[in-house]
C-alpha cells in the first residue's frame, strides 16, 4: 500500500473558508427562507464583472488561437515575454525600481505561488507569521513537513507568532530572535492594516542583519490610497537582497476566476547549502517553474497585459472606488452600532472588535441567524484573531448597502 504524507495529518481543522462554507450551506438548507436573504460578505471573493479592456483583449488572442498562422502552443514557463515586460515596466520600473523582465515569474496568483515558494526552500528554516494571518502561509508550512504539531489554540510547533494587535497598529515588530523565512502581507489580510516606510525598513534591516528572507504578499497593493505607504516591499532600500514579493490581479482586475498573478524572484537572492554553500535562488524556482508547471493561458495572459492600457487603468480604478465605498460604508455602519472598527481605508477588509462574552464562532453564527450576514470569524486567522471578525467589501452596492443598514440594528 502507499504511503501518504503524513504532515497532512497535522492540519488540525478544515481549511477556513470550506467550514464557513459548510456552515452557510447547513443553515441554508434548514432555513430556506432565510436563505433568501443571505448576504455573503466571507471570502474575500469580487463581484463585479471583469473590465472591457481585459475581456476584448481574451477575445482576440482566443480568436488568434483558431487560425494556423497565429496559433499558439506551449508557452514560455515562467510567462510571456510581453507581459513580464508590461509588469516590469509598468509596476516597478516607472516607480523607480529597478526589477528585469527575466525576475517576473508569471502564475495563476499569489495564493499558489505562497504555497509553491516552498519548493525551494528546506525544512531546517524557521519559520515566522504575522498572527492573526492569512491561513494559507501556515498550512502550506504544515504540508511541507516544516513544522511541529499542533497545539489547542490552533498554532503549531516550530512557528514562530507575531502578535498582531491594536496597540502595534496590526503591524509585527521583528523579533529579537533569529528566524530565516518571514512572512508579510500589507495591505494585510484580514486586519486591512498598512505598514509605513518605516515600519517596512525595520524588517529589511532585520533580514539583512539575520540574513532572512522575507515574503511579501502585496496582493492588495492596488487598495492603497495614501501615497506616504509603499505598494512594493522593494521601495525599501536593500530589499533587493532580502525579499521576495508575490502579486495578484484577482482583486484589482477581477481575475479570482480568470487566475493570473505573479512572483517577483530578485537574481541576488541567496540561500545556504547544509554545507554552507551560497547559491541563488532565481535559477531554482526557475527550475521549479520549468519542471512543473506550463504557465498561465496565452488569453488570460493577454487579458492581465491589457489591465496596463489607458482603458484598462481606468477601468481597475473603477473597480478599487466601487468596492472601496462599500468598504467606507461597511466601516461606517459598524462604528454606528457601537463595534470598534479596523481597516477598510487602505483595503477592502474591514477587522470589527466582538462585543464582549462571544467567540467569533458565536459571533459568525449570530451574524448568520439573526442578519442573514455572512462574515469570517477572526479565530480562523490565529489565535490574535479570535476576539475579532472580518467584513469583506467585495459585493455589490446594494447588498453592501443592506448590510450596512442590518448592521446598524445588531
Amino acid at each position: 500500500m502507499a504511503y501518504l504524507n503524513e504532515n497532512y495529518l497535522k492540519l488540525q481543522a478544515g481549511y477556513l473558508f470550506p467550514e464557513v462554507a459548510r456552515r452557510v450551506r447547513e443553515f441554508c438548507e434548514a432555513n430556506p427562507e432565510a436563505a433568501k436573504r443571505l448576504i455573503r460578505c466571507g471570502i474575500g471573493d469580487v463581484t463585479e464583472p471583469l473590465p472591457r479592456a481585459a475581456v476584448e483583449a481574451m477575445k482576440r488572442a482566443v480568436e488568434e488561437l483558431g487560425h494556423p498562422e497565429s496559433f499558439r502552443g506551449y508557452g514560455p514557463e515562467q510567462g510571456y515575454e510581453f507581459l513580464r515586460s508590461t509588469i516590469a515596466q509598468h509596476d516597478y520600473r516607472d516607480h523607480n525600481i529597478e526589477i528585469a523582465e527575466d525576475e517576473i515569474f508569471v502564475s495563476d496568483g499569489s495564493k499558489c505561488d505562497c504555497g509553491y515558494i516552498l519548493d525551494i526552500f528546506g525544512d531546517q528554516n524557521k519559520v515566522a507569521v504575522p498572527d492573526p494571518v492569512y491561513p494559507v502561509y501556515v498550512d502550506t508550512n504544515v504540508m511541507a513537513g516544516h513544522t511541529g504539531h499542533g497545539r489547542k489554540d490552533g498554532s503549531y510547533e516550530g512557528i514562530l507568532y507575531l502578535p498582531c494587535t491594536a496597540e502595534n497598529n496590526f503591524v509585527p515588530d521583528p523579533p529579537k530572535v533569529h528566524v530565516d523565512l518571514v512572512y508579510l502581507c500589507f495591505p494585510n489580510n484580514p486586519t486591512g492594516a498598512v505598514a509605513s516606510r518605516a515600519e517596512l525598513s525595520r524588517w529589511v534591516e532585520y533580514a539583512r542583519e539575520h540574513e532572512a528572507l522575507l515574503l511579501f504578499d502585496a496582493a492588495y497593493q492596488a487598495y492603497i490610497s495614501d501615497p506616504e505607504i509603499p505598494h512594493s516591499i522593494f521601495e525599501v532600500p536593500g530589499a533587493r537582497d532580502c525579499a521576495i514579493e508575490f502579486r495578484s490581479f484577482s482583486k484589482n482586475g477581477g481575475f479570482t476566476g480568470v487566475r493570473c498573478g505573479f512572483t517577483v524572484m530578485p537574481k541576488s537572492l541567496l540561500a545556504q547549502t547544509e554545507n554552507g554553500r551560497r547559491l541563488p535562488l532565481h535559477p531554482l524556482w526557475q527550475r521549479r517553474w520549468s519542471t512543473k508547471s506550463n504557465s498561465v493561458s496565452y488569453p488570460v495572459q493577454r487579458g492581465a497585459e491589457a489591465l496596463y492600457s489607458p482603458e484598462g487603468r481606468k477601468q481597475v480604478r473603477s473597480l478599487i472606488d466601487h468596492y472601496m465605498g462599500n468598504a467606507k460604508l461597511l466601516r461606517d455602519a459598524a462604528a454606528d452600532a457601537g463595534l470598534e472598527t479596523f481597516g477598510g481605508i487602505n483595503a477592502p477588509y474591514i477587522w470589527v472588535k466582538m462585543p464582549g462574552g462571544l467567540t467569533s464562532w458565536q459571533m459568525f453564527d449570530r451574524m448568520l441567524r439573526q442578519l442573514n450576514v455572512v462574515i469570517t470569524p477572526g479565530a480562523g486567522f490565529g489565535a490574535q484573531g479570535e476576539d475579532h471578525f472580518r467584513i469583506s467589501a467585495f459585493n455589490s452596492r446594494e447588498n453592501a448597502e443592506e448590510v450596512a443598514h442590518r448592521l446598524k440594528t445588531l
